[in-house]
């Protein structure tokens, strides 16, 4: 693991990172906020994934979190949102699509699929570097996330309830299958076999499940998203919630748009609520 940068924050050490990615086959980047409280021992996790176009030190430049995180003991980490230095054909040609779109999912279709692995690699290789380069706490990790992300933050933990033990999302891409984003993606990185789809697609697996998080979920939108109705239907995964008996917090805020000006008023809410889950006995 290369250290690229490293900077005092809010009485904690905000990091930049490279290291070799078994996974992914290429070089990632990540970011690590560590709160003075790592210095005294591990701490709790939260891991945040960007949306498209992003990269690993979007949230932490944009989002305002890690005053947040010092004050709550709560370690960061975010990492890129898509493989880069590919040299696959066209990867750079949309911003939607290839580079900064990984979609957190592992890729089955050529030639994604051998650089494509976004969700293994969040979920084994990025969390064991976490755990065995930091002082986490490998029972306490939370997971949230913008967008994409918030797609993949949704994914990744229903489908691993065990390993994050909370969640919660900004303007999530909710029923990726149903929206030209996540049909473009998915129709390109898993083939045109709908019913892989669904592995992905976290209405489609909240409807299969039963109260996963008793804790509850938190979904914060802003009415004044330009891709609220097109994209990213967030009624279809609150009636799949009410389907699975799972308490979800959906707040909609009349003037916020899809961007950073709205989760960075929304973070501190957010914070709290990983906090009060992943500190409890």
């Amino acid at each position: 693991m290369e250290l690229i940068s490293e900077h005092a924050c809010f009485g904690g050490i905000q990091g930049f990172y490279r290291h070799a990615s078994a996974e992914i086959g290429l070089p990632m980047r990540f970011s690590v906020f560590q709160p003075p409280q790592a210095r005294l021992g591990p701490v709790p996790v939260l891991m945040y994934l960007a949306g498209l176009t992003c990269t690993e030190e979007t949230f932490m430049i944009k989002a305002g979190a890690q005053r947040y995180a010092a004050q709550h003991g709560i370690m960061l980490v975010a990492p890129d949102t898509s493989p880069r230095g590919t040299g696959i054909a066209g990867v750079a040609d949309s911003w939607d699509f290839g580079d900064g779109a990984g979609f957190y999912l592992d890729a089955t279709q050529a030639p994604w699929a051998s650089n494509f692995r976004m969700y293994s690699y969040v979920l084994h290789e990025l969390r064991q570097t976490i755990l065995k380069q930091f002082p986490a706490q490998p029972d306490r990790i939370g997971i949230f996330g913008h967008s994409m992300g918030g797609h993949g933050a949704l994914v990744l933990a229903l489908r691993n309830p065990a390993i994050f033990h909370s969640v919660s999302a900004f303007a999530p891409i909710a029923a990726p299958s149903h929206c030209p984003w996540g049909q473009k993606a998915f129709g390109n990185y898993l083939g045109a076999d709908q019913a892989a789809w669904q592995q992905y697609d976290a209405t489609a697996l909240m409807q299969g499940l039963q109260q996963p998080f008793p804790q509850g979920i938190l979904i914060d939108q802003g009415l004044g998203d330009k891709f609220l109705t097109e994209q990213l239907m967030p009624e279809r995964f609150e009636a799949a919630c009410a389907q699975a008996q799972q308490p979800l917090t959906l707040r909609r805020h009349a003037g916020y748009d899809h961007g950073y000006y709205f989760i960075s008023t929304m973070i501190e809410d957010h914070l709290a609520f990983h906090h009060r889950i992943l500190t409890a006995n």
